[in-house]
């Protein structure tokens, strides 16, 4: 196999004084700078050609923002309820793979970010640090993000220990019962150093992606471990073994919006995973209001895939989102200055969301109106 790096100081280096950063693309240029090239390939990659990948970001180019003028500002309210728990801005930490590639301390740094910025923390079922290490970590309002293995009991497992730790929900990923092709980690052989594991599981091949394939070794975990049968009698399932509200993460379609409603879902997330499935499904802010009408208000509809500034986020609540959910931009935090650094990533994105609430006239969430969100020109003309 290709030599790959063994050791956390091999995969990351030091970088201090992140402050000067203006936006979320310095941070990445700064995280691409200090990350090993496989690392930072397997977190900014996506499927094939990476259509969806560019357009879940170009495409909220393609909305103005209608703004009201002549509006008090004086008492400005971002906050918002998702599941009995207040937040201080509809931001939320997407779930995203091996924190610790990115800084020592994982996921934990992670979740201290968010109890910081007052918002809340999806870990992700492929995390270095444990359900158990990352509520210790801080505290605050967490997410388990939920694949479904084969065996039934390791799912039900995880399940269980996320609700007896105190998470608040469970966001089941539903379009990943296997894994797109990802390029760069195929000509990477993408596997975690020796000492890394997958920090839910204590030993076996749950715990470790396999280095001796020619491929990525986290398609070779998934394609071995993951069940292809995943259905909504999975939905089902899940509901009678959990109290958690179950959130359908990985919806694109308003029929599939409706039936997930119709299955128990309690919320749904509008995502194509980042442009890391099927390329050339669309952009999420593309089918969010589709998927908003067919939900009919009956459970709160999230959107992640694309979040990179404060508009994204405005255009997002405006066509109907009750908050959004970034993911890269949290790790390019986390590579530039570790928790720190991601703390101040969701703080750039609270302040840019702020000045566009002020500027766009609007006090409080319930002020984004879909009228203050008019396409440019019709998503299919190019």
């Amino acid at each position: 196999m290709l030599p790959i790096a063994q050791t956390l100081s091999d995969m990351t280096q030091t970088t201090t004084n992140a402050s000067d950063c203006l936006n979320v693309f310095e941070y990445e240029a700064r995280a691409k700078t200090s990350l090993a090239e496989m690392a930072y390939d397997y977190y900014s990659g996506g499927s094939w050609d990476e259509v969806t990948l560019r357009e879940n970001c170009s495409d909220f180019s393609k909305l103005s923002i209608m703004p009201h003028m002549l509006v008090d500002l004086t008492q400005l309210d971002m906050s918002t309820e998702l599941f009995g728990s207040k937040i201080s801005m509809p931001l939320i930490i997407a779930p995203t793979a091996f924190h610790q590639l990115a800084t020592a301390d994982g996921e934990r740094a992670t979740a201290r970010a968010a109890h910081r910025a007052g918002t809340i923390m999806t870990l992700s079922t492929l995390a270095n640090c444990s359900i158990e290490e990352v509520q210790v970590a801080a505290p605050g309002p967490k997410w388990f993000q939920l694949y479904v293995y084969k065996d039934r009991e390791v799912t039900k497992d995880l399940v269980q220990r996320a609700e007896a730790n105190g998470y608040e929900a469970l966001a089941l990923t539903v379009d990943s019962p296997i894994l797109g092709r990802r390029e760069k980690d195929v000509r990477n052989r993408f596997c975690l150093p020796n000492n890394f594991r997958l920090g839910h599981f204590d030993t076996g091949p749950l715990a470790n992606l396999p280095d001796d394939v020619a491929d990525s070794g986290l398609a070779a975990y998934i394609g071995s471990l993951y069940d292809t049968s995943l259905s909504w009698k999975h939905v089902e399932w899940l509901s009678e073994i959990t109290k958690l509200p179950i959130l359908l993460k990985g919806i694109l379609r308003a029929d599939d919006a409706a039936l997930g409603v119709k299955n128990g879902a309690a919320g749904i997330i509008v995502s194509n995973h980042g442009g890391r499935q099927l390329d050339s499904a669309p952009s999420t802010i593309s089918v969010l209001s589709e998927v908003v009408e067919a939900v009919e208000g009956r459970v709160p509809v999230l959107l992640d895939s694309g979040i990179r500034r404060g508009t994204d986020i405005f255009k997002a609540i405006g066509l109907g989102a009750k908050a959004v959910l970034t993911g890269r931009p949290i790790l390019w935090g986390l590579a530039t200055n570790g928790e720190q650094g991601a703390y101040e990533v969701l703080e750039m994105l609270r302040a840019e969301f702020q000045l566009t609430m002020q500027l766009a006239g609007c006090p409080t969430l319930k002020h984004i109106t879909p009228d203050m969100v008019r396409s440019k020109t019709p998503f299919w003309c190019k």
